[in-house]
């Protein structure tokens, strides 16, 4: 059996991305969770002010469902650009239940973008499409980040790098506690379910804990990602007024924890 992700004595300043809006979540669950191109910006802007470092971009149809358009992926990118020029901006190549390979792999192929998470276990789907997709990222300078949901997606993850079909600099992982669920509340020691890697790693979580289960993994030299897409409450059950007063919450605990 694999370590668990270990404990380090010191640990640098993570990297903070905001994940604001996610793919099943709309206006009704929150007011301030953006779905439109001008809320999005707004809330990108509000999350750098905050301490927000990056962006994990989702963008929607007319409906306001998920989409991986990329007509409208270029269009917001652009925007982002234009108004927040220093936040990164990592687009989400997420199924969501929709979305096969060929159309995950056809996004990519069509915005070209700097930075995109990719799930082990979505594009798993059509095995025959994996080495190009990663070897389109590479040929394009796409940076990528894995998505792990568990130790079975780990070990998938860890075979390819094997293999050479994820390609050498493909390292970086966000590693998932928890899943998309009513009622799903991660806990800091769900941490401990994924095997030890050198490489450079984030946390998402969901639920009251999210933010203690960040703080666990930035103590122990991971990165975090927090946001409506994965909580709408702090620790007590209270709704944040919007994102970038979450962002703002945890980029204070962070300091503090440092200190």
């Amino acid at each position: 059996m694999s370590e668990p992700v270990s404990h380090t004595q010191t640990a640098p300043k993570p990297y903070v991305l905001v994940a604001p809006n996610g793919a099943r979540r709309g206006s009704v669950d929150h007011a301030e969770l953006p779905v439109g191109l001008e809320h999005i910006v707004a809330t990108a802007q509000n999350c750098f002010r905050a301490g927000a470092d990056g962006l994990h971009l989702h963008v929607r149809d007319d409906r306001g469902q998920h989409t991986l358009d990329a007509g409208r992926y270029l269009e917001t990118i652009a925007e982002l650009r234009r108004v927040v020029p220093d936040m990164d901006v990592q687009i989400t190549t997420e199924a969501a239940g929709v979305f096969d390979v060929a159309a995950q792999l056809e996004c990519l192929r069509k915005v070209r973008p700097e930075w995109a998470s990719i799930s082990v276990r979505e594009v798993a789907r059509a095995r025959e499409l994996v080495s190009t997709l990663y070897g389109l990222c590479e040929d394009q300078g796409t940076r990528v980040q894995h998505i792990l949901y568990d130790r079975e997606d780990a070990a998938l993850l860890a075979d390819w790098q094997g293999r050479g079909i994820v390609r050498t600099e493909q390292t970086d992982r966000l590693l998932v506690l928890g899943r998309y669920s009513s009622g799903q509340q991660s806990a800091p020691e769900d941490l401990d379910q994924f095997p030890q890697d050198p490489s450079r790693w984030m946390v998402c979580a969901f639920g009251r804990q999210e933010h203690a289960c960040l703080l666990t993994a930035a103590k122990r030299g991971g990165d975090v990602r927090v946001g409506f897409e994965n909580s709408l409450t702090d620790k007590d059950g209270n709704t944040w007024a919007d994102n970038a007063t979450s962002v703002a919450s945890l980029v204070a605990a962070l300091k503090g924890a440092q200190e």
